[in-house]
């Protein structure tokens, strides 16, 4: 008998997005803001609230302290002061969370912190180094192939690769930049076929048509865009004809 396939589905939410309580009952982790890119206290508190209910996997989803940008420009930060606000971020979503009895498993950086240490080894390291000294059982999520996740496997952190259902690739692998035409997939069809590409054939089709070789515990649909919903609710259906069980990553 063949092993039944099975992947992590994972939402961007306590952003202030239209859609968290939706998206709650259709991923099995969300990434929750810490508040320091998007989202206000009572839009990550509610967000917590809906994940105990669901019982969907809990990740903090830390990233530079830039509301104005919603987290999604670089910053020159030295590296304490970075540090400093990723501690800061994780202890105030750590308190939100005790507050509404869930425990945080995992720690996704959000946006360009996310893109550039995907890059960047010095970065990845420091941002790491963070997240361990914090609490060392966190799993860190980062992209599938990247140096923030050979970062945390040299660390001795638990690491999950993700993909994204909604973000067109580049042949290297990173995502295409936000400010490029197609960076954000908008077709239901498209998004639905890439992430079973990517599940069932551990593939993916880059912007310019080529094929690379994408493995991922996890896939991403990011909560703020108008699309979000339609895309959870096709793969859902999908995945479920396709016979492969959504499950958080341990």
């Amino acid at each position: 008998m063949t092993p039944t396939m099975e992947i992590d589905l994972n939402a961007d939410l306590g952003e202030g997005g239209d859609h968290d309580n939706a998206l709650l009952a259709l991923v099995s982790s969300a990434n929750i803001s810490c508040g320091a890119h998007a989202g206000s206290e009572a839009d990550i508190r509610a967000a917590l609230q809906t994940a105990k209910q669901y019982g969907v996997r809990i990740g903090a989803h830390p990233s530079y302290p830039d509301r104005d940008n919603m987290g999604r420009k670089v910053m020159a930060m030295p590296v304490k002061q970075l540090q400093k606000s990723l501690r800061a971020q994780l202890t105030h979503l750590h308190n939100l969370a005790s507050d509404a009895s869930v425990v945080i498993r995992f720690v996704k950086p959000h946006g360009a912190l996310y893109n550039q240490a995907a890059r960047d080894l010095t970065l990845a390291t420091h941002v790491v180094s963070a997240i361990k000294a914090f609490d060392s059982s966190l799993t860190l999520v980062g992209l599938a192939g990247s140096q923030l996740l050979r970062a945390g496997r040299d660390a001795g952190l638990s690491t999950c690769a993700e993909a994204f259902v909604d973000r067109a690739y580049q042949t290297d692998g990173s995502l295409l930049p936000r400010s490029h035409a197609g960076a954000v997939l908008v077709d239901t069809e498209l998004a639905v076929q890439q992430a079973l590409h990517i599940i069932t054939r551990q593939c993916v089709q880059t912007h310019d048509g080529q094929t690379i070789p994408m493995r991922a515990d996890t896939l991403c649909i990011h909560g703020d865009t108008p699309q979000a919903l339609s895309f959870a609710k096709a793969l859902h259906q999908r995945l479920g004809e396709a016979g492969i069980r959504i499950r958080a990553c341990p």
